[in-house]
């Protein structure tokens, strides 16, 4: 027999095998195991290239906040706040919470004062308002989220952002904190200073009830969509709207002496914020706001942060169009205005896909993996500044929390997910004033290449002694790697790892030199932290 002949046909028959399964399927990569060194992935760092400051991550109060803050037993709200802000270790060197370093406050339109006449059928999504019928304020109001506001400062958090999805209902057209027909905002014509003032007031208040005050105040959430009856509070807003509305606030906080700035737009999905998109008349956000040849251009008002804020839902997926629609973005920001940051505001779960489904609570590693793949993806090619999630605690049976509870108003079980490890191997480690840096692999693969396999970024902090590597790996088989390129002054490594095994959850698992080979476990996270 022509044993030379057989192996040549095997080995033909495998390869051809291997490039079908890897056009024709989306589960994870299977790489044929081989051995020695050849199997060692090697990672290059160069804090020399540097890209973005890290600001922040982040996720937000609404809406089970209103009632977990102010009516639910005291340790039940000191776990909750713990496994979210704190900073604190386990006996074992493990991080107590995934240390978030930002905080959103969702300021209410007044809807739950109303009831069940407000529209809004699910009483958990209306919001109270610190501003009545009769227009005067009420600072005892949204009670529940001031203690989670002075919760999260005990604990940490460095910034903080109140955001606005309806106007008081005391301002809009139709009394109510939803539109009516979804063509223009709801906000009554008339009403532009006077919700302006009650923006520069509530930042006042809240820094009088909670010794907090706000970064920035974001007045238009997801303006794209039409917000009719009867899901939440919200209001849709056009281009020129909502420049008429940022100049009225700026004026506001400049007579008032606020010192927050303004977030815009919160823009519901990234092709708004880059490209003409129906409805054309709130598209195209960055060049609208800040192209000094545009009419609406506000970008040289004092109160304007030099930022533009948007949601990475219903871009994730299929592969390509997560990484075009990133790369669509950071080129338009490069071409309007280098200097001009991006934000990822707000995102979960929402999508339905081949790989994930929005409905449906799952605390394990799929949707984790999902997740992390994301932020990586907006932090190297978005090249976003701050990430951050959408409801920090969830009642809800959906992809949507960090940590979940009992739909109860007055008490119940807490139940943590993978989602909020996945979150925390960036938030707890990646600080504000860090930098992203530069990687390079052995298989000199692009990060756009390896999509759905082995990820990696890193970063520096701000004082310089620590670099922190974050690896996504969507493999089912685990994958060995060693570091290198830190500075010879930086003598240990910490690993910290999650995986789908019960209380692996931002797990420390070993200390060791920078240099040493370490393992990836499949379908698994990893943060490691060389000092």
């Amino acid at each position: 027999m022509n044993y030379k002949k057989i192996r040549s046909l095997i080995f033909v028959a495998f390869f051809m095998l291997s490039l079908a399964g890897c056009q024709g399927s989306s589960e994870p990569a299977n790489d044929p195991p081989g051995t020695g060194d050849e199997d060692i992935l090697e990672i290059s760092l160069d804090a020399g290239n540097a890209f973005q400051t890290i600001h922040n991550f982040g996720a937000s109060d609404a809406w089970s906040i209103q009632f977990v803050g102010k009516n639910w037993p005291v340790e039940q709200r000191d776990r909750i706040a713990d496994l979210l802000f704190s900073l604190g270790k386990k006996e074992d060197g493990s991080p107590a919470g995934i240390g978030l370093s930002a905080w959103r406050f969702n300021i209410g339109g007044g809807s739950a004062e109303q009831g069940s006449a407000s529209g809004i059928t699910d009483e958990w999504r209306r919001a109270e308002s610190f501003i009545g019928q009769d227009e005067q304020y009420d600072p005892t109001r949204q009670t529940g989220q001031l203690w989670f506001l002075k919760a999260a400062k005990e604990r940490g958090v460095e910034h903080f952002t109140g955001f606005v999805n309806s106007p008081p209902v005391v301002y809009t057209k139709n009394g109510k904190a939803w539109s009516d027909n979804g063509v223009s905002s709801n906000l009554a014509e008339n009403n532009y200073t006077k919700y302006a003032d009650f923006l520069s007031n509530v930042v006042k208040i809240v820094t009088d009830q909670a010794g907090v005050t706000f970064d920035n105040v974001s007045p238009f959430n997801e303006p794209q969509w039409e917000w009719k009856c009867c899901g939440q509070e919200g209001s849709p807003w056009n281009n020129l709207e909502i420049a008429k509305a940022v100049r009225a606030i700026d004026a506001s906080f400049d007579r008032n002496n606020v010192p927050s700035k303004i977030e815009v737009t919160e823009a519901g999905q990234l092709e708004y914020l880059f490209g003409t998109k129906s409805p054309t008349n709130r598209s195209d956000q960055v060049y609208q706001f800040f192209s000094p040849s545009s009419d609406n251009y506000i970008g040289d008002l004092a109160s304007v942060a030099p930022k533009i804020a948007g949601h990475s839902y219903f871009t994730t997926w299929d592969l390509e169009r997560l990484v075009s629609t990133r790369q669509a973005l950071r080129q338009k920001l490069e071409s309007v205005d280098p200097a001009l940051e991006y934000w990822m505001s707000e995102y979960t779960l929402l999508e339905d896909n081949d790989q994930v489904k929005g409905p449906g609570r799952d605390l394990g590693m799929d949707p984790a993996l999902y997740l992390s793949r994301v932020i990586q993806a907006d932090l190297v090619i978005a090249q976003a500044s701050a990430w951050q999630w959408w409801l920090a605690v969830s009642p809800y049976d959906y992809k949507d929390g960090l940590v979940y509870i009992d739909h109860n108003k007055f008490d119940g079980a807490i139940y943590t997910s993978k989602l909020l490890w996945a979150l925390g191997h960036f938030s707890r480690f990646i600080r504000p004033g860090s930098v992203r840096i530069d990687v390079k692999r052995s298989d000199n693969k692009a990060f756009e290449q390896v999509m759905d396999q082995l990820l990696v970024s890193a970063y520096r902090s701000q004082s310089g002694d620590e670099l922190i590597v974050v690896f996504t790996n969507q493999l089912s088989k685990d994958q060995s790697v060693r570091i290198s390129g830190f500075p010879s002054t930086m003598k240990t490594l910490e690993v910290y790892q999650t995986t789908s095994q019960t209380g692996e959850d931002l797990t420390r698992v070993l200390s060791a030199a920078p240099g040493d080979e370490i393992t990836i476990p499949k379908r698994g996270l990893v943060t490691c932290i060389i000092k």
